[in-house]
């Protein structure tokens, strides 16, 4: 039976969301203050990856952590105040990281990431987003035999366990497929499954254009309450109130307000990251997505240019920008590639939405009937949007879903 419903934030997961829904026939209004795919969805590293059965998780072995803590890496920093202010949620992320625990997750997790690039695939045809869109995997590139080997092994029993595709390069593979590299490095591992994306922003778009061709409305509004009324829900908005049977909260780290003003705890925090464009040098080219696996940045070529994108930032999410991590990422990126000039005037700044447990929440909330959660994604959004929307339409519909959904329910906190 057909629905009113709202879906609160208009990235790569809520319009993921809304499209589903209103292809099965539902009612759907789309609420953001900004057009779609201009918040963390504009800025990621623009791969659907397939490869990433194994989340993220925190640091627990004595040779990182001291790494890490002179906080000048490329690949993490963080700031006193951010971890503060996420101390409880980051104890739970270091508890969770234990190997018992750890090796729990990845199952899960991986099979949330198997139904990556089918649900995206559906969406880019209906969206008719193929220019976007490359099949040629991606590139993790290593300086030392030692780290490549380790990589390689681990790779394999990827393969074998989760049906990752890889190969293997060593140095001279890697100088034929990217001459303009630096000599010197060891190798790499070529991920031969997932698909990058020139534009991610402009597939959010596309996307957001195909949910509205379903009938879907869109809304670009600030959201200024969210409660109960009757036996639905009403949203006050700054251009007026709207009012449907079922509220989707797709709004990654910008929920985490008004779950806890509904009294639901979800441990949420943020790993921000920043990005960059540049030009390139004389006759060098970029062929492939390319990450510098063992300094913790990557290079993508992008319609904008060639886009470093640094790791991750342990920081409050509204705090200024520190761009000492994406000036300490570009001298390295520079002795790899030759970039040329810095083609914006200011970086760009986003925040991952991550949770203690390295899931993302999908499914009903908490003791709010009605009330539907889509977020937590992580390092992975841009990855499991389409996915997230496949399944989360079946668990409203009532339908069984394609995969086992208990690790992802909102009330496992």
């Amino acid at each position: 039976m057909a629905r009113d419903i709202i879906v609160l934030g208009a990235g790569i997961v809520g319009v993921s969301v809304a499209w589903h829904l209103a292809r099965r026939g539902h009612s759907v209004t789309l609420v953001d203050r900004r057009e779609p795919g201009r918040e963390t969805s504009f800025g990621n590293a623009g791969i659907i990856q397939r490869e990433a059965v194994r989340p993220y998780p925190f640091p627990r072995d004595l040779g990182t952590l001291l790494r890490v803590l002179p906080n000048r890496q490329v690949d993490i920093r963080y700031r006193p105040g951010g971890m503060l202010q996420a101390a409880g949620a980051l104890l739970r992320y270091w508890h969770n990281s234990s190997p018992r625990r750890y090796g729990q997750i990845v199952p899960q997790y991986a099979s949330l990431i198997a139904l990556s690039i089918e649900a995206h695939a559906q969406m880019i045809e209906a969206a008719d987003a193929e220019r976007l869109v490359r099949r040629e995997g991606w590139l993790e590139v290593y300086h030392t035999a030692a780290e490549l080997e380790t990589r390689v092994e681990r790779a394999r029993a990827d393969e074998e366990r989760f049906g990752v595709r890889h190969r293997a390069m060593d140095a001279a593979e890697l100088a034929s497929v990217e001459p303009s590299l630096a000599q010197g490095l060891a190798g790499g591992v070529h991920w031969q499954d997932p698909w990058t994306v020139s534009d991610p922003g402009a597939l959010v778009q596309a996307y957001a254009r195909s949910f509205e061709s379903e009938g879907g409305r869109l809304c670009q509004t600030e959201v200024k309450g969210i409660t109960r009324q009757g036996s639905g829900w009403r949203v006050a908005t700054a251009e007026g109130a709207l009012g449907a049977e079922q509220v989707v909260m797709a709004m990654g780290p910008w929920a985490s307000t008004w779950l806890g003003a509904l009294g639901i705890e979800i441990p949420l925090f943020v790993k921000r990251g920043y990005h960059m464009h540049y030009a390139t040098s004389g006759s060098a080219r970029l062929n492939h997505w390319v990450m510098d696996a063992e300094v913790g940045y990557l290079l993508a070529p992008m319609q904008a240019g060639i886009r470093l994108t640094t790791g991750a930032e342990l920081e409050r999410l509204e705090a200024p920008p520190h761009l000492a991590q994406l000036d300490a990422a570009e001298r390295m990126a520079r002795r790899l590639f030759p970039l040329g000039e810095r083609l914006e005037a200011e970086p760009w700044k986003g925040a991952r939405p991550c949770t203690s447990d390295m899931k993302p929440v999908i499914g009903p909330a908490p003791g709010q009937e009605g009330l539907w959660l889509a977020l937590g994604h992580g390092h992975q959004g841009f990855t499991l949007g389409p996915a997230t929307g496949r399944l989360l339409g079946q668990i409203m519909d009532g339908e069984t879903p394609d995969i086992d959904m208990s690790p992802f329910r909102g009330d496992r906190f």
